[in-house]
């Protein structure tokens, strides 16, 4: 009997532990809760927003618990035809917060469902704004403004899902690929067609610069062989000067010396080789300091032979 009644206490408590587990629950800082009665939310306590511990009845309602942070869709590279008829691809992107967790549940029941919807609500603003505008406001003058537009058309149709649109930004913005592989191709050409030219440019200032220090060159030559020339006639006319006005002087000093010089130059050591007569009238000042006076007849005779 004893036993029984334990096992039944047990049997109770673990039914009362279970509903009561079944009844609490918590709600973290980053959620917001939904409680709902048969698909409904509860009067007075449908929408929890605030952190912590709390209840429910247990098998009659349950809870559904949604992000309250900021979250984002990304779009793809879409494609879009600017107002100028220039195919452009952009990647872009929204975030969004949830604002009506009920009709957020009803109509697109989780941050995926809502993601996939507000997936299509972005590239169809993207594609109505930007086809309103051309190349050049899209990539530079008007972005922002853009992005604003985007922005509000995207928030107006995310209002539906109980969401807000709290930024909408363009990432990137870039030709097609086929496009942008022939803009670069001309870019290409046109920088090849520019280097071209500049060189051609920096060949001919090459040249004139050459030709001219060439011809500077030769003008400088001729200036300086012209005054060596100059100074060297003054030099020899200044010598001759010197020479005759030292033969008006002394006529047998300058004849000994102009001698002098011709013995030195005649002489030179290793390389001369002559075959002349000692009495030849190149060698007169050996024979006589004067150069006039007549040898001895004994200094002149030969040697005399000695017999053996």
């Amino acid at each position: 009997m004893k036993n029984g009644f334990l096992f039944v206490f047990a049997l109770l408590a673990a039914i009362a532990f279970a509903a009561l587990g079944g009844a609490l629950f918590t709600v973290d800082q980053t959620e917001q809760a939904l409680v709902l009665r048969f698909g409904e939310p509860v009067a007075g306590r449908g929408l929890i927003t605030e952190p912590g511990l709390h209840f429910k009845l247990p098998l009659i309602e349950n809870v559904v618990t949604f992000d309250n942070r900021i979250l984002d869709v990304e779009s793809p590279n879409l494609e879009v035809l600017a107002a100028d008829n220039q195919r452009l691809e952009v990647d872009s992107f929204i975030r969004y917060r949830i604002i009506d967790s009920l009709k957020f549940y009803q109509s697109v029941n989780s941050v995926q469902g809502a993601n996939n919807q507000l997936g299509s609500v972005l590239n169809s603003a993207v594609r109505r704004v930007l086809s309103e505008a051309n190349q050049q406001q899209i990539v530079r003058d008007e972005r922002s403004a853009l992005m604003a537009k985007i922005k509000q058309q995207a928030d107006t149709e995310g209002r539906r899902f109980g969401v807000e649109v709290v930024d909408a930004r363009i990432r990137r913005v870039d030709l097609p690929q086929q496009i942008s592989e022939k803009v670069f191709g001309r870019m290409q050409t046109e920088r090849q067609r520019e280097a071209a030219e500049y060189r051609a440019q920096g060949s001919e200032q090459a040249q004139k610069i050459t030709a001219k220090a060439d011809r500077d060159v030769v003008v400088l030559k001729a200036e300086a062989q012209q005054q060596a020339d100059q100074v060297k006639g003054e030099g020899d006319a200044e010598r001759n000067r010197i020479f005759a006005e030292g033969f008006g002087r002394d006529p047998d000093f300058f004849a000994f010396y102009r001698s002098m010089q011709a013995y030195e130059t005649a002489f030179k050591p290793g390389e001369t080789r002559f075959l002349v007569s000692p009495r030849s009238e190149f060698f007169r000042f050996f024979s006589a300091p004067d150069g006039v006076s007549t040898p001895k007849a004994a200094e002149l005779s030969p040697a005399p032979t000695q017999k053996r």
